[in-house]
């Protein structure tokens, strides 16, 4: 049906593309994005993709949110006009995902927004991991294969696996991606009581649930100023917590994350994945830990160019 299988990508998360494209055993398909004097992106795929099955690479994310999503959306139209035969935005971290509704008057909903940018430009499937709302899915007008990163995490958690374990929610929403992980590791669940004054800044009341003694571990989606997480993690250490641990698919990591990830002692480590690039910050923090998330997206790609089930990954 489709000729060659291609990887492309522009200049939001280029190791990660590179480490799909090494578990596929293909080579990145040459991509030039830059900017012109005036600050107009330039994009211009090198190579040859007539009739073949395309996937962009290329995460929405900080700290260049804006510029990578118009530099998705120029890849797209690109391959469009260069007769590609099937073109599948692979975006491991949806930017915007956190405005899908309206929550005053008179706003957008940026989510469906951006959503429309990319259907229009030319994305026929849409790859995305843990996107903050399961609705945005039906914001695209194409199918979206939403991926979890708890295998990942799980992999990288299994030497705790004869310890008493509790899986902690930082908040009422997050209590079914925290049921779902501790299922998966055989834990308990605990639920943290928040109280958010205003937006980027939280406060947590209370724990329900049994932490004493126990190795708490934190689950969230993805960990912005840290504010949610340095704040559970202080009243799971009064609740009596042996340890504590944080992981999240997304480190998003901006303003004063680092500063209090450092600064929070009851915190001794804190797991996030690949889909946005940390730069300095490892060096910056000792506590975070990275997990490739390029193996699931390898072979989530492999099974859509081959016509294989994508629904055995999701777990």
């Amino acid at each position: 049906m489709f000729s060659d299988l291609k990887i492309v990508t522009g200049s939001s998360n280029q190791e990660l593309a590179k480490a799909i494209c090494d578990h596929l055993g293909c080579q990145l398909t040459p991509t030039l994005a830059t900017t012109f004097s005036d600050g107009e992106l330039r994009i211009e795929i090198g190579d040859n993709v007539r009739g073949d099955d395309v996937f962009v690479v290329q995460p929405t994310c900080p700290p260049n949110v804006n510029t990578n999503v118009i530099q998705l959306c120029l890849m797209l139209d690109a391959l469009k006009r260069a007769s590609a035969a099937r073109i599948t935005a692979v975006i491991p971290y949806f930017g915007y995902a956190r405005q899908d509704r309206k929550v005053c008057p008179r706003a957008p909903i940026s989510a469906k927004m951006i959503a429309d940018f990319i259907s229009t430009a030319g994305a026929q499937r849409v790859v995305t991991i843990d996107v903050h709302a399961g609705q945005i899915q039906g914001f695209f007008d194409c199918p979206v294969d939403n991926l979890y990163s708890v295998p990942v995490m799980l992999d990288h958690f299994r030497s705790l696996a004869n310890e008493d374990i509790v899986i902690v929610s930082p908040d009422a929403g997050g209590v079914e991606r925290a049921r779902a992980f501790a299922k998966r590791m055989g834990a308990a669940l605990a639920i943290v009581d928040k109280r958010r004054d205003k937006p980027n800044q939280a406060q947590a009341m209370h724990v329900i649930g049994d932490v004493a003694g126990k190795i708490a571990i934190i689950v969230d989606d993805m960990i912005d100023t840290a504010g949610t997480l340095c704040a559970a993690a202080d009243v799971l250490m009064k609740y009596g917590a042996r340890q504590i641990i944080a992981c999240a698919a997304h480190g998003v990591l901006s303003g004063p994350a680092i500063d209090r990830i450092n600064a929070t002692e009851s915190l001794s480590e804190v797991l996030i994945t690949d889909t946005i690039p940390q730069g300095d910050k490892l060096n910056r923090c000792p506590k975070l830990k990275v997990a490739s998330v390029a193996s699931l997206l390898g072979k989530t790609i492999h099974n859509i160019h081959t016509g294989s089930s994508v629904s055995v990954l999701f777990v």
